[in-house]
């Protein structure tokens, strides 16, 4: 986060047409995101944009990839980005009768299965509407080699089928109409900054798949190896790198899927936070600055209203504040305007000395933003959202929600 002196550049320049708080998206970082990942994979992977990390319709627009989606809000966004339902890839283990009738009714056709109940119920969606869902079994592998990351594997969990427990329910999903076993989804971990850790991981996910394949008789259509791709969040840095990737993932998918390079299976990965955390800023301005029993409290237009972090998840990371070259600092408290003690940024941090109506920039917060705050808590309206490309202003929105009353069936 920088202080005063961003007053001076194009944040404060959009703050000053649009108000606070604002986030700004870059497509142009966006879209070279996604170049570097593809740089970094095979020639040949498909990579999937899951749009829990940001769903604005623009950013989907620039990204190119396929939606990775769990809802039907998400569903809605990536079609107004333009994708086709058929691009789609449905997941999550909450998949209700309504949302999966919309989804293949939207033309989705792909998704990923958590439980028998779950690819039962994709079939008996699809046959309502006399079509076929492609069923990707996630699976859930008895232990996960990474040390680094959110584990996501390996332990009980509500995501995908227990890799051991695999073998008994193989009769039940054959028997499972309206749907055709597709292949598999694996998601081992996120966020990996070491590099060996993540290659380790997808490597043994590719020998696995390839076990599961032949002891089962699956049929492998395609493989989602799934992410883990590291950028930072609210913190100034890049993304991570990942330079020996696309070869020691080449070498270990030649070992095990052989066909792979035809697309026999076709091979994916997917990413949120990587492909979108850089695009985004958030522009703040100070409202008020008070001394309570001498530690002093800056006080922010954007608590975690607008920069939640999935707080709601004990998951908010701490923002950092860092002055210009030469600028004095002080000690302070980073705080939101809600009426909260939770409603903290940063707290006892070193700051730029700031007063009333200087503005603050956040950086890394394109991912997990707007969308992954408290924005209906005490009734504060949405930041703006803003899209630019180089000096152009491409769109203008702000998210709205309102009550709706339903008409009463009694009385």
């Amino acid at each position: 986060m920088n202080g005063r002196h961003a007053m001076n550049g194009r944040y404060a320049e959009l703050a000053a047409r649009f108000g606070t708080p604002l986030y700004v998206y870059d497509l142009d970082e966006a879209e070279a995101a996604r170049r570097e990942l593809a740089e970094a994979l095979p020639d040949g992977v498909e990579i999937f944009y899951a749009l829990k990390a940001n769903p604005h319709p623009e950013l989907v627009r620039a990204l190119r990839c396929r939606p990775e989606i769990s809802s039907t809000g998400e569903l809605a966004a990536a079609l107004a980005a333009g994708a086709a339902g058929a691009d789609c890839l449905y997941t999550g283990p909450g998949k209700t009768a309504g949302e999966l009738r919309e989804a293949i009714a939207r033309g989705v056709r792909a998704f990923s299965a958590e439980s028998a109940t779950d690819v039962e119920h994709i079939g008996a969606a699809a046959r309502e509407r006399n079509v076929v869902a492609d069923v990707l079994l996630r699976i859930n592998a008895a232990s996960a080699s990474a040390t680094t990351g959110i584990r996501m594997t390996g332990t009980p969990t509500q995501f995908g089928f227990d890799c051991e427990a695999l073998p008994a329910v193989m009769p039940r999903l054959r028997r499972a109409r309206g749907v055709r076993l597709a292949g598999l989804h694996f998601f081992p971990l996120s966020n990996a900054t070491d590099e060996a850790a993540l290659t380790g991981e997808f490597q043994a996910t590719i020998e696995l798949a390839a076990r599961l394949a032949g002891e089962l008789e699956l049929p492998l259509r395609l493989v989602d190896i799934g992410g883990g791709f590291a950028a930072p969040y609210a913190v100034p840095g890049r993304r991570a790198s990942y330079p020996k990737l696309r070869s020691d993932l080449e070498s270990a998918l030649d070992l095990h899927l052989h066909g792979w390079r035809d697309g026999e299976p076709q091979i994916a990965c997917e990413s949120g936070r990587y492909l979108i955390s850089g695009a985004g800023t958030l522009v703040a301005s100070v409202s008020n600055v008070k001394v309570s029993r001498g530690r002093k409290f800056v006080i922010l237009d954007a608590g975690i209203n607008a920069l939640g972090g999935l707080s709601g998840l004990g998951r908010l990371l701490p923002v950092e504040v860092g002055p210009d070259s030469g600028e004095p600092v002080e000690r302070a408290s980073l705080v939101g305007p809600l009426c909260t003690p939770g409603d903290i940024l940063g707290r006892q941090i070193e700051v730029p000395a700031l007063g009333p109506g200087d503005l603050v920039t956040v950086p890394n917060v394109g991912a997990y933003g707007v969308t992954a705050s408290l924005l209906a808590f005490l009734g504060r309206p949405a930041p703006v959202e803003v899209i630019v490309r180089g000096e152009e202003v491409v769109s203008v929105s702000r998210l709205e929600y309102a009550r709706r009353h339903q008409v009463s069936s009694s009385g």
